[in-house]
């Protein structure tokens, strides 16, 4: 019934200025009256609308307040449920089972008496509209109602996802990417179809190629890349990763805990050098540096020289890793111009020790860089950004991890169990301690 009545009333004059629904409960919080002295002693109210029911005395109470001077502006009212005079018993209305209790409870007597307290009443509740209208339109004829502007109503937003698909929003996104895509009917790889990469045997080395560097290299290139993984695949079980990869393995940990135990270890000290010798020797190739006064800077400054040295391969027992990858680079790369100069720096480093030659990590890392600069596929910013983000490292860690995975699978297979360090492999220095 309120939105009822509020259409009426918006319908037949300027607007609602505020609505209270107050129910048929037994113990209501607030009655008519509080209501009505309110919109009484307010200027924005120019005339009062109640809308009452059968059953209780509310009404009454707005009838002495008309007739005694305390409501005085204009009251339209009217009392639902004259129908029940039709029945021959008592008659609930509604969920709140509103009935009259007494004669003067139905809503025809309520009816009568809020006319001739003063109140304008219809006839029926199908002419309260007309009644509403009526009244006001008098109280506008007299000035005491001055209509205002109409508002225009406040635009209803589109909605969301009809706007997304119009193309007229767009949500912020969480994450970018621009390598890969599962959405649509197949899966894109720097936006070529999944079927295509088997299609064209793009193997390893180009789907490196895709989602690593967003482009096709050519085939020798992406033969390189995986000519990296094969050659740092492993390189035995003593060294660090490795050696963290099987004790965690024989220590009952699964196959993931393993493998980030080993590469964990990866950094300056192990595999992790092949960023850091790109960046130093690219520095000084670029800034013209001769090897020698190259060794001598490094040596002056009392830092390593990233990418030489080797524990156990040396020239007389050169490391096949490096042969194979510096051979490889010298026939199909367009020019090896920071490759000739790691060579022109291992001939000054192996002269005072022979083990100070160029390691895999440093030839890996310098054919990269010249691959990166001499291919034709790379700008220079890129090939620097390239190197700046850490691919080269990635490259190792994608290779060891290989490596990495088969300790674990050998450790499970063997049945290995937990792992020890013997004592007589430890050297116990403790502090002499006055008891």
């Amino acid at each position: 019934m309120s939105n009822e009545l509020n259409n009426m009333i918006s319908q037949t004059t300027n607007g609602v200025y505020e609505g209270v629904a107050i129910g048929g409960d037994r113990y209501p919080c607030s009655t008519f009256m509080d209501h009505l002295l309110r919109y009484q002693a307010s200027p924005e109210v120019g005339m009062l609308v109640l809308l009452g029911e059968v059953g209780g005395t509310e009404e009454y109470q707005v009838c002495e307040a008309i007739k005694s001077g305390v409501l005085t502006k204009p009251v339209v009212a009217w009392c639902i449920g004259i129908c029940a005079d039709m029945f021959a018993t008592d008659v609930q209305f509604g969920h709140a089972g509103a009935s009259a209790g007494a004669s003067e409870e139905t809503a025809s007597a309520k009816n009568k008496a809020l006319a001739e307290a003063g109140a304008e009443v219809p006839t029926s509740f199908d002419e309260l509209g007309d009644k509403i209208g009526e009244v006001y339109r008098k109280l506008v004829m007299d000035g005491t109602i001055v209509p205002k502007a109409e508002l225009p109503p406040p635009p209803v937003p589109m909605d969301y996802n009809w706007a997304r698909e119009l193309g007229l929003i767009r949500k912020p996104a969480s994450f970018m990417t621009s390598i890969c895509d599962e959405r649509g009917q197949e899966l894109l790889y720097a936006g070529i179809p999944i079927t295509e990469v088997f299609k064209q045997d793009m193997g390893i080395g180009g789907v490196l190629s895709l989602l690593w560097f967003q482009r096709r290299l050519p085939p020798y290139a992406c033969k390189f890349l995986e000519m990296c993984l094969m050659i740092t695949a492993d390189h035995g079980p003593a060294v660090s990763g490795a050696h963290n990869t099987i004790v965690c393995a024989r220590a009952g940990k699964d196959l993931v805990s393993s493998l980030v135990s080993g590469l964990l270890t990866i950094g300056d000290r192990f595999g992790g050098a092949l960023d850091g010798a790109a960046a130093q020797f690219t520095e000084a190739f670029d800034s013209g540096l001769i090897a020698n006064d190259f060794v001598n800077k490094a040596k002056k400054e009392g830092v390593l020289i990233m990418g030489i040295g080797h524990r156990v391969k040396s020239l007389n027992n050169p490391d096949m890793r490096v042969v194979v990858i510096s051979e490889y680079a010298k026939e199909h790369f367009p020019c090896t111009p920071l490759l000739d100069y790691a060579r022109e720096v291992e001939q000054i480093t192996t002269k005072k020790k022979p083990n100070l030659i160029l390691n895999v990590d440093g030839c890996i890392a310098l054919c990269f860089v010249d691959l990166l600069r001499h291919s034709g596929f790379f700008t220079k910013d890129e090939a620097e950004n390239i190197i700046k983000t850490g691919s080269l490292n990635g490259l190792f860690v994608l290779g060891r991890s290989i490596g990495f995975i088969g300790h674990f699978l050998d450790q499970k297979r063997l049945k290995q169990g937990l792992y020890r360090h013997p004592w007589d492999d430890i050297s116990y220095v403790l502090p002499e301690i006055n008891q």
